[in-house]
């Protein structure tokens, strides 16, 4: 296919991401959503981390999130370049610290993990964690450097996208999409034609489609959002991360001070208040990290809700003619924005998938394989 009217439904860092290069690539581009860049991405904590978040058995999703991780850097300076903004791309990298000695076993099983899969981190004594960050605390017995996992700033990136799509020629329609078939997009009180239509709609994508329904499902992720005062330690100059207690927990620095702290998981259906206990339960295991933080600025408390599925790969590829899915990223939206978009425009191309992107195939839970 040589170009298409294509119509992107969902507006977050995966829909945002495919609409702008699918326009720069001379596509006709319509991005459906009555709020772009909010949602989940809007709260993500942005960390690029799939060496740190490795785990035995999702050896696809590590490869898949290395390959993309590789190609952030570029991706970055294209970003900035097309939209005249900041990419938000931090390249300090990541300390994954332990307090207890469950946790140090933890890390220990990560790392060999990790060697086992030819991939290779540093492991640090407690003393030297604070050598390279002075703000944490004398509880944080041992940690891994991964100086090559990143970060992004979030909401830098959404704005850098938005205006990059905008200046690619991509139309936005404020308007929420009720179900997708093939060349039609439905909206409340209206349709919108097209030659390919593209979900990337996060966890309400299985509403759109009958091939995703019950397939995609929420999980609830709880964060806050802080600020140094000027009495408190600056934040860690890299991403810091759990477990603490046997509990995940991550630091991510912004610029001028911000850090985000993050975040709980629970199932709990389309549900994005923030609870009571999860902002005790973050902070209580924060302060075990990092005691400093007690005295940071609390600026907001948000959740979000990751597309997951029972895998956690995402689901990339054709759902029938004319309908593809680029959605289900879990917590690895902003990490896999780039590969994603990349497999879009093979995929629009006509061209076959690669090994890394055959994994995440909507028919991998059965049925035939469909093509363009």
């Amino acid at each position: 296919m040589r170009t298409a009217h294509v119509v992107v439904v969902g507006g977050g860092v995966i829909g945002l991401s495919v609409a702008w290069r699918a326009a720069a690539a001379g596509h006709r581009v319509q991005l459906v959503d009555p709020e772009p860049a909010s949602g989940a991405s809007f709260v993500a904590g942005g960390m690029l981390a799939p060496i740190a978040e490795a785990w035995p058995g999702e050896e696809e999703l590590l490869e898949l999130g290395s390959t993309s991780l590789e190609r952030w850097p570029g991706f970055a300076d294209e970003l900035s370049r097309a939209s005249g903004l900041p990419s938000g791309l931090r390249r300090e990298g990541t300390l994954v610290v332990g307090v207890d000695s469950a946790d140090r076993a933890e890390l220990d099983e990560l790392a060999g993990y990790l060697s086992r899969q030819g991939r290779s981190v540093t492991r640090l004594s407690g003393r030297e964690v604070r050598r390279l960050e002075p703000s944490l605390g004398p509880a944080v017995r041992g940690g891994l450097e991964v100086p090559g996992d990143l970060a992004v700033d979030n909401r830098s990136a959404l704005a850098a996208l938005r205006a990059a799509a905008t200046a690619a020629g991509v139309e936005f329609v404020a308007a929420p999409a009720r179900a997708v078939r093939a060349g039609v997009v439905e909206l409340e009180d209206s349709t919108v034609d097209c030659d390919v239509a593209v979900i990337a709609a996060g966890a309400r994508s299985g509403e759109l489609h009958p091939s995703l329904r019950g397939r995609i499902r929420p999980v609830k992720g709880e964060i806050l959002r802080l600020r140094a005062r000027a009495t408190a330690l600056p934040p860690p100059s890299r991403t810091v991360r759990g477990p603490v207690h046997g509990r995940p927990v991550y630091l991510v620095p912004r610029d001028d001070g911000g850090l985000v702290l993050g975040a709980t998981q629970y199932e709990v259906g389309f549900d994005t208040e923030v609870t009571l206990g999860g902002v005790r339960d973050l902070i209580a295991d924060a302060e075990q990290v990092m005691p400093g933080i007690a005295e940071y600025q609390l600026v907001e408390a948000r959740a979000g809700l990751r597309p997951s599925t029972d895998d956690n790969l995402p689901v990339l590829g054709w759902l029938e003619p004319g309908v593809l899915a680029a959605t289900a990223h879990h917590r690895g939206g902003f990490l896999l924005a780039p590969v994603t978009a990349d497999a879009v425009l093979a995929l629009l191309r006509g061209d076959e998938p690669d090994a890394l992107i055959k994994a995440t195939d909507p028919n991998r839970w059965g049925g035939q394989q469909c093509t363009s």
